[in-house]
């Protein structure tokens, strides 16, 4: 189960990774929310299958997140973060209407929410 969360792992981290640049360089708010639901949702189904759990074919988040708390209460501090991002992810996807352009501060602040929610992830599994 450590080497299959391990995998959805590095996946999420690609994904994170990428979310920054696209921040530091100031690229579309759209996109770095998309990818920022992309890395948690990510991290959420391999921190539930390191607890043994097979991951519902989801991408809600907080659905995901309500999950992990079973196995790590301490994450409940992400609740409303993850209904944020679950909304990138649904509002971004597909027309009509042009892409969302979300304010810069927001998309750096969730991205530093998914960054906390990430290291308390991998603290917890001991995963790097």
């Amino acid at each position: 189960m450590r080497s299959h969360a391990a995998e959805w792992f590095e996946r999420g981290e690609h994904d994170i990774e990428a979310a920054q640049l696209l921040c530091e360089e100031r690229g579309f708010t759209d996109t770095i929310a998309y990818i920022i639901q992309q890395a948690i949702e990510k991290y959420l189904k391999g921190f539930l299958i390191y607890n043994g759990i097979k991951p519902k074919r989801t991408h809600d988040l907080s659905i995901l997140l309500n999950e992990a708390v079973k196995f790590e209460d301490t994450l409940e501090e992400f609740i409303d973060f993850c209904d944020k991002a679950t909304k990138y992810y649904i509002e971004n996807r597909y027309p009509p209407g042009p892409p969302i352009e979300y304010r810069f501060e927001e998309i750096k602040k969730s991205l530093d929410n998914a960054w906390r929610l990430i290291r308390k992830i991998r603290e917890k599994t001991g995963i790097q």
